[in-house]
């Protein structure tokens, strides 16, 4: 089954961060089912790839390995969650004290029916909320 991937989980997978729960799981099932993300994971991931090379915890060569990485896997970008931006994501976010982003990520898992891997305390209280399965969390 794909799941939907947010950036905290990306971050701890792509940055060694530590010990990631079911990481292996997660990536298996990234690399056979694929993965779906809202647009704006591109954007959070190169911000922290970003952030990580300017307070130096990686080389600068090294995002643009990671992103090739990244764009190897079979990762679907959903476009469709702009379009709820000011409607059920921002409802979502209301009701769970999320950032609009991580409601995008939550309103996408909820619209696909599908588990999300996350690390984000927030998000995956929000998710348990809503009968979505957590991966990692």
């Amino acid at each position: 089954m794909s799941l939907v991937l947010d950036t905290s989980y990306t971050s701890a997978l792509v940055l060694d961060e530590g010990d990631v729960p079911d990481v292996a799981e997660v990536t298996e099932q990234i690399a056979t089912e694929g993965a779906h993300v809202p647009a704006l994971w591109r954007f959070e991931v190169a911000n922290v790839l970003l952030m990580a090379v300017r307070r130096k915890r990686i080389a600068p060569t090294l995002p643009a390995l990671i992103v090739a990485d990244l764009e190897a896997l079979p990762i679907s970008i959903d476009n469709a969650a702009t379009s709820r931006a000011w409607t059920t994501t921002y409802t979502l976010a209301e009701r769970h004290g999320l950032t609009l982003y991580d409601g995008a990520y939550l309103e996408l898992a909820i619209r696909l029916e599908l588990p999300i891997a996350s690390r984000d305390g927030d998000l995956i209280l929000a998710a348990r909320r809503e009968k979505i399965r957590v991966l990692g969390g």
